[in-house]
């Protein structure tokens, strides 16, 4: 009896598997560039890069003190532009998105 339920575990796993991949993954990533003027000091970028990894979504940020820019990749079904823009100004740092040329 017990070998027939851990089979059926083995054989159910893959599927359980992909079905969970599929639902985490179903936005596809986008990344943003964000302008963020008030930058000062070198400690600057981490403290930006904190707030935005803290939003709930976010799967990768990066900000740079030289470029006054951070760069956002982010899952659109779980949070968006605004509340990437939000998180930097909750840590003292307002931002925008970047007008793209």
């Amino acid at each position: 009896m017990k070998y027939r339920h851990l089979m059926a575990w083995i054989r159910a796993l893959p599927l359980l598997l992909v079905a969970g991949i599929s639902t985490a993954w179903s936005g596809e990533p986008r990344t943003v560039v964000l302008d963020v003027p008030g930058m000062t000091c070198k400690f600057c970028p981490i403290t930006i890069r904190k707030a935005l990894q803290r939003v709930p979504g976010v799967l990768e940020a990066k900000s740079d003190y030289a470029s006054k820019t951070a760069v956002v990749t982010f899952d659109p079904d779980k949070t968006n532009v605004s509340a990437l823009t939000e998180a930097t100004a909750n840590a003292g740092y307002k931002s925008h998105l970047k007008q793209q040329p």
